[in-house]
């Protein structure tokens, strides 16, 4: 009886062991790289806040991790809690341990990584100088780059959001309002302009696919569509002004008015906001990209004038309904809307009476 006992006990030993052995194996299978060969590049967004499962879920999304409870386990056993936002570039050939790591430092593995954010709200010639500061590239490489026809033609053909339109001879910079602003990580300083602006781009076309079927169905292109989102990154600091600013937008062209928005102006003649007012000529003298100035009733700027944030693009696809025609902004950000030119007029006074108007 007792060698029969001393059997059994012995057999379910060796099965305990045969179970915990299978169960090391699939984990240290499902914690290796997906493709030790594969080093193509793949974006991966981490919004503020993320838990190992959502970055689990994101990572399994993408290729990049072979199992995502295996993920949560290793992040568990290695008291892991202290995930960096951003947006990574993460290749196939990366074990979970390394991606930990990656995610752990907000940079890209090696030494030499550097991370570089863009700013909604900034134009073109700020994107070339924050390149120039951060990597081995000169301003001058990004504008090269951006004036290089094959280059915007492989680009075109590349993404669906990207038309003939950015190729009009006054656009200024044809990727100008296409860069997504986030915070990036390369693998060093030597990384090239291209593979700045298509991991830029990749994001871009992830917040665009949301709204596909809504651009389609929208009466305006994707780069009117930006347009009008560049304006309203420029003139709405809250989110909760986005979609009346783009109500007004929309309420004038209906109403084949012009405009007349400063930040246009502003982009038009290449002057900083902030550095000065507007002079009369500024404001007068036709330009495509100025609203203000005369021949643009009915129209947008030809172009974005800056990077835009998904909450302005997200306006500027699903507008509010309003009667509004006018809005202003106080030098606290607050917009005010009004439906006539009087009443528009009176919060003008208002706020320069009150020393709320903003000045430079």
């Amino acid at each position: 009886m007792a060698k029969k006992v001393v059997i059994i006990v012995l057999i379910i030993v060796g099965l305990i062991v045969i179970a915990l052995g299978s169960v090391f194996a699939w984990y240290n299978i499902s914690i290796s790289p997906v493709d030790n060969d594969d080093i193509t590049s793949h974006s991966l967004e981490i919004p503020m806040g993320s838990g190992s499962s959502t970055i689990a879920t994101k990572l399994k999304n993408e290729g990049l991790i072979k199992n995502e409870l295996a993920f949560k386990i290793y992040v568990k056993l290695n008291n892991i809690n202290n995930f960096q936002a951003g947006t990574y570039n993460l290749t196939k050939n990366l074990s979970v341990k390394e991606i930990a790591e990656i995610l752990q430092t907000g940079k890209v593995n090696g030494k030499d990584s550097i991370s570089i954010t863009f700013v909604e709200g900034k134009n073109m010639r700020w994107v070339a100088s924050k390149i120039a500061e951060n990597t081995n590239n000169s301003e001058e490489d990004v504008y090269s780059l951006l004036e290089n026809k094959e280059y915007i033609n492989a680009l075109i053909e590349k993404y669906w959001f990207i038309t003939e339109e950015i190729k009009n001879e006054d656009i200024y910079y044809p990727l100008e309002g296409y860069l997504f602003p986030d915070t990036y990580q390369f693998e060093n300083k030597d990384v090239k302009v291209e593979k700045i602006f298509e991991t830029l781009l990749n994001q871009m076309e992830k917040k665009l696919n949301q709204y596909k079927q809504d651009i389609e169905k929208s009466k305006y292109s994707v780069h009117e569509i930006l347009s009008a989102a560049a304006i309203i990154e420029n003139e709405a600091v809250f989110d909760k002004d986005r979609k009346d600013v783009a109500g007004v937008i929309y309420n004038r062209l209906k109403e084949n008015m012009a405009i007349q928005s400063d930040v246009t102006t502003y982009y038009a003649f290449k002057i900083d906001m902030g550095s000065r007012d507007l002079y009369s000529s500024d404001i007068n003298k036709y330009n495509p990209y100025n609203t203000r100035g005369p021949n643009m009733t009915g129209k947008l700027p030809v172009g974005p004038i800056s990077m835009i944030s998904i909450e302005s693009i997200e306006a500027a696809i699903n507008p509010n309904e309003n009667n509004y025609i006018y809005f202003v902004a106080d030098k606290n950000g607050k917009v005010y809307f009004t439906r006539t030119y009087d009443e528009h007029m009176q919060k003008v006074n208002e706020l320069k009476n009150s020393g709320l108007w903003i000045q430079f």
